[in-house]
């Protein structure tokens, strides 16, 4: 399957154009300071500094180097842990009672111990990034594998299938759906985590960006960079979708005719 450009994909624009368009006619009409909310035009302008100073690209450089490489470590873990535990009842009533538990404690309460153990430089913000990922990757995993049809794994050994044949044959392509989506999920939360692991001594990163501008009094710094934030996400989960698409060419399903 792949991917067709229609001019319906750019109907979600429409939304936040009209907006920012309102907003400015709001503010240049006097209607509203726009201090607290800058209009669109002051958001270009100390975007277009940024960038000018390499302020910007310094700190998109730094924030997609922690996702990117967060991501990997949690996604990899999350997926080998959820076939573990989705295969093996035993490895399941083993750590899954754990890995439950530890997906309750919220992201900043990590954020002390992750200082005490690594220190504040990168790797606790990168491992800080990798827990937010792989908790999502790990249930998307356990929830798929434990939801394979057993009629489908039966047929399978009606056909002389071994188990490695039904692993690759059967399981796999059934988990894959909801490991993607899974793994769609995880990026997302790896970007949230990204926030509280720039709070960590952090001297580069949209994170830092957006407490930079809080201390400063900027909100249009602050702005600006929880667009970007929203452009990276969207560009990231973007990337994901179209590399997913070969590994989904097998389904027939309504979206994949659209």
């Amino acid at each position: 399957m792949r991917p067709r450009f229609s001019p319906t994909a750019l109907a979600g624009l429409i939304v936040p154009v009209a907006l920012a368009i309102g907003w400015e006619a709001v503010v240049q009409a006097g209607l509203a300071s726009g201090r607290l909310l800058p209009p669109p035009s002051r958001l270009f302008l100390s975007a277009a500094a940024l960038v000018r100073s390499g302020e910007m690209q310094t700190h998109v450089l730094a924030t997609l180097t922690r996702v990117l490489i967060g991501f990997a470590i949690g996604s990899g873990l999350g997926t080998l842990f959820g076939m573990a535990t989705g295969a093996s009842g035993v490895a399941r009533r083993l750590l899954d009672p754990s890995i439950q538990g530890l997906r309750a404690i919220p992201s900043l309460a990590w954020v002390p111990i992750f200082i005490l153990w690594l220190g504040i430089f990168e790797t606790s913000k990168i491992a800080l990034i990798a827990m937010g990922v792989f908790f999502p990757v790990y249930l998307g995993m356990l929830t798929a594998i434990q939801s394979v049809d057993r009629k489908l794994i039966e047929v399978g050994r009606v056909f002389g299938l071994t188990s490695t044949g039904i692993a690759f044959r059967i399981t796999w392509p059934a988990v894959m759906p909801v490991w993607i989506a899974s793994l769609r999920s995880g990026l997302g939360l790896g970007f949230m985590f990204l926030v509280a692991a720039e709070l960590m001594g952090a001297s580069e990163g949209l994170g830092y960006l957006l407490v930079d501008g809080q201390q400063m009094g900027r909100a249009d710094t602050i702005v600006v960079a929880m667009i970007v934030f929203a452009l990276l996400g969207k560009a990231a989960d973007s990337v994901l979708v179209l590399l997913s698409l070969p590994l989904l060419r097998w389904q027939d399903t309504v979206r994949a005719r659209m």
